[in-house]
């Protein structure tokens, strides 16, 4: 077993990261996985038990400790298998053990909103990180993927504009694009 990287892609919502980072392990066809950090996401009962629902998606509204300890645990690269969780959209909820990270592979990409976040819990993630990218892409394009992405999901278009242009979306927008300054590549415009 060799040593194991983790390359950490961070943005804004909407901003392309899960579409670079999928396409990336794709190309690099069976010499990476993906870990997104949206499968940290509380539980729906646990957000409604903290009443944290209407933040879903807010920085506090994630296990990070979970995740911090799951990245030092595929950077150790030991010789067992690693299961890490994934959000599942469809049913809004993580899902436990959905992705197996093999202990042969050599490149483990992560991507989420608070790679690269600065302050609170969130900073150790960065440390873990090897490389770190971040996608600073075009505000009208990032808004109306976002906008778009909330229609395909159930909501109207006055709830996804609120949501995108007022709402949670948005101040994590400038919460996370003020984080660009962490990043070791800064990636202007994605395909």
């Amino acid at each position: 077993m060799g040593e194991r990287k983790i390359l950490g892609i961070g943005g804004a919502p909407g901003s392309g990261k899960s579409t670079l980072a999928r396409r990336l392990v794709e190309a690099l066809d069976g010499q990476a996985v993906l870990v997104e950090m949206d499968g940290f996401h509380l539980a729906q009962s646990e957000l409604e038990r903290l009443r944290l629902v209407e933040r879903k998606g807010a920085p506090d509204t994630f296990d990070i400790p979970g995740y911090v300890d799951l990245l030092g645990r595929i950077k150790a690269c030991g010789p067992d298998m690693i299961y890490a969780p994934e959000f599942r959209r469809e049913i809004e909820e993580p899902v436990a053990c959905a992705v197996p990270v093999h202990p042969d592979v050599p490149l483990v990409v992560t991507e989420g909103n608070y790679l690269l976040l600065n302050y609170d819990k969130w900073k150790r993630v960065r440390i873990i990180l090897d490389e770190a990218w971040f996608l600073f892409i075009d505000e009208d394009v990032r808004v109306q993927r976002l906008i778009d992405r909330h229609l395909r999901y159930g909501r109207t278009l006055s709830e996804a504009r609120e949501r995108v242009l007022h709402g949670t979306d948005h101040v994590n927008a400038l919460m996370v694009n003020s984080s660009k300054g962490s990043a070791d590549l800064l990636i202007t415009e994605v395909l």
